[in-house]
């Protein structure tokens, strides 16, 4: 009987903060390793709009279309996803509410990116890139100024929308 009463308080503990680890994770939005929520790297135009998550900022013209996040809108002249006719959803980058699955976001030190992805290799235009951590078809792109996370991103390695 005690076993039982034991049992069934550390059940109902465990419970309780696996609820609340799932209400603070869902309330800090994660970039990777796949995309952002329902809106997945590789998707064409039509599944993600069917997502209901995405709004058409720029049309492609026969190349990539630029798009946004609902939830995060960017300024007029920028955007926050492409979608190539090629690849499917080729790129989605950051609104400062996002993180990485491994707590990197707009902000973070450069010490933090680098403790994170021990493996980041600054590239030719002076970017950190990495393969994203599950996910070896896509990459991280991070901008540092002054030692700070200004931008980033998540790509497939094979997206043809941009430099």
């Amino acid at each position: 009987m005690m076993k039982t009463m034991i049992g069934a308080s550390l059940l109902a503990g465990s419970l309780m903060v696996s609820g609340a680890t799932a209400a603070v994770a869902q309330a800090k939005p994660t970039l990777g390793p796949y995309g952002y929520g329902a809106v997945k790297l590789g998707m064409t135009v039509k599944q993600a709009k069917a997502t209901g998550q995405v709004v058409s900022k720029m049309p492609g013209g026969g190349g990539c279309s630029g798009w946004d996040l609902k939830k995060f809108p960017t300024p007029k002249d920028e955007v926050g996803v492409y979608i190539s006719p090629r690849v499917g959803l080729a790129a989605i980058f950051a609104a400062k509410e996002m993180r990485t699955p491994e707590g990197i976001k707009i902000g973070s030190t450069l010490d933090r990116l680098k403790a994170a992805y021990p493996k980041i290799k600054k590239d030719i235009h002076g970017y950190y890139v990495i393969t994203v951590p599950g996910n070896w078809k896509a990459h991280y792109t991070f901008g540092v100024t002054r030692g700070k996370v200004t931008e980033y991103g998540i790509a497939l390695k094979k997206q043809d929308c941009f430099n």
